[in-house]
């Protein structure tokens, strides 16, 4: 008689259990994306290291709401957008869709803009032309997609997470941090009015909607067969926390990396209230070498998020409105407003600002369904979230929410 632990094991893929992650690592890209870079090197040049216990907190805020989401994509075998169409009628998925659809493209917005960016700094190619080739580019990595499948395309992701994650912490190697500094920035505390609007942007808008909406296809995609017995679901899931978990660790470690390499060499300095002008104080501050690794990095995370980007609005679109549109295609229509923005001259730091107000009004259409069916035993049977998990969630989901409404209530009276 066969043992039986020989026999699963012969079932299982060569490389076992790290072979099942992959998709939270996608998903994490919108942590690192253009407009996370100008909030944390806003937030360490402006106060130092006073606001990072922000990202701590966003961090594990993240977490929880990225494996709730992928969680339902492998338990049901459906998309959050998917499981919303089949509850709203016609008129209210058409709505969502609209709401869910500007949220993508504001989020285009920022890293195509980004990109652009980054372009400019290493070659001084004019922004239009940049985020055009931008454009360009993610086509080739969506095409990696289309052609190769997922895992494939989950490499390429991962690789520029890599060079996203040196890039960014590069810095960090010819300035460490004060560790007392830093330990001081893990107590919840504020330095006045304009630190606390700092930290509900940080917060309210680390959460990303389209991330939310894609990981849960993503997680589905990638476990298409999950569901054949309920020993695979169970490893299938456990696989998935440690996805989550893994990929936010490494993309909330760059963010806090980017926050300390600002605390530490552009505390106080003028003019870093922009990309461009954070890169110039790099550059004197570290030398050119660190400037243009950042550069690299900033162009890594402006390709990589963009391209994550159209994969998101193709899911949310297909799952509210059962259209599917080829992934290149829907690359061209949503790269035209980013290139039209950055050629009638706008300023790309506006520009950038813009993009994390739009996305805050999504955040609620995200979050407060995806708690609802994670929470339902009828949906997710004996896989639905325990108390404790809710609990956490729910005052996720509260604080994200509340923090996103200060935030909007803060720009529109004029006091941002």
């Amino acid at each position: 008689m066969l043992d039986t632990a020989k026999v699963k094991a012969a079932r299982q893929p060569r490389g076992g259990f790290l072979l099942l992650l992959g998709p939270a690592f996608v998903a994490a890209i919108a942590y690192v994306d253009p407009g996370n870079v100008a909030a944390n090197l806003t937030s360490g040049a402006s106060y130092g290291y006073l606001l990072v216990w922000v990202l701590v907190a966003a961090n594990i805020m993240a977490m929880l709401v990225q494996y709730q989401s992928a969680k339902l994509g492998v338990v049901t075998g459906k998309s959050l957008p998917q499981h919303l169409g089949e509850r709203y009628t016609t008129t209210h998925r058409r709505l969502y869709w609209l709401q869910a659809e500007l949220v993508a493209m504001a989020t285009d917005l920022a890293e195509v803009v980004g990109g652009a960016i980054a372009l400019y700094l290493l070659f001084h190619i004019p922004l239009p032309l940049g985020g055009l080739i931008v454009g360009i580019a993610s086509m080739a990595l969506l095409s990696v997609q289309n052609r190769r499948g997922q895992r494939h395309f989950e490499s390429v992701i991962i690789f520029l997470l890599i060079i996203i994650t040196i890039g960014f912490l590069a810095g960090l190697v010819l300035s460490p941090p004060d560790p007392a500094g830093v330990a001081g920035g893990l107590i919840p505390r504020f330095d006045g009015a304009n630190s606390i609007l700092l930290a509900a942007g940080m917060l309210g808008a680390t959460v990303m909607p389209h991330a939310i909406y894609l990981h849960s296809q993503l997680a589905n995609d990638r476990h298409p067969d999950a569901r054949s017995t309920p020993e695979k679901l169970k490893r299938i899931i456990k696989a998935t926390r440690v996805d989550v978990v893994l990929a936010l660790i490494l993309a909330g470690a760059v963010n806090i990396g980017m926050l300390l390499l600002a605390a530490s060499t552009l505390n106080g300095v003028s003019g870093t209230d922009s990309i461009e002008g954070a890169h110039a104080a790099v550059v004197d501050s570290l030398g050119p070498v660190i400037g243009v690794v950042f550069a690299v990095g900033l162009l890594a995370s402006g390709l990589a998020s963009t391209s994550v980007g159209a994969y998101a609005g193709a899911t949310i679109m297909h799952g509210l409105l059962k259209v599917r549109i080829p992934l290149l295609t829907r690359r061209v229509i949503s790269l035209i407003p980013a290139i039209i923005l950055l050629s009638a001259g706008v300023d790309p730091t506006w520009a950038l600002i813009v993009s994390q107000i739009v996305l805050s009004f999504g955040i609620p259409f995200a979050l407060i369904p995806l708690l609802r069916l994670t929470a339902s035993k009828k949906i997710m049977g004996v896989h639905r979230d325990g108390v404790p998990l809710r609990v956490a969630a729910l005052i996720s989901v509260v604080l994200i929410v509340a923090l996103n409404a200060l935030l909007l209530w803060l720009t529109f009276t004029g006091q941002a």
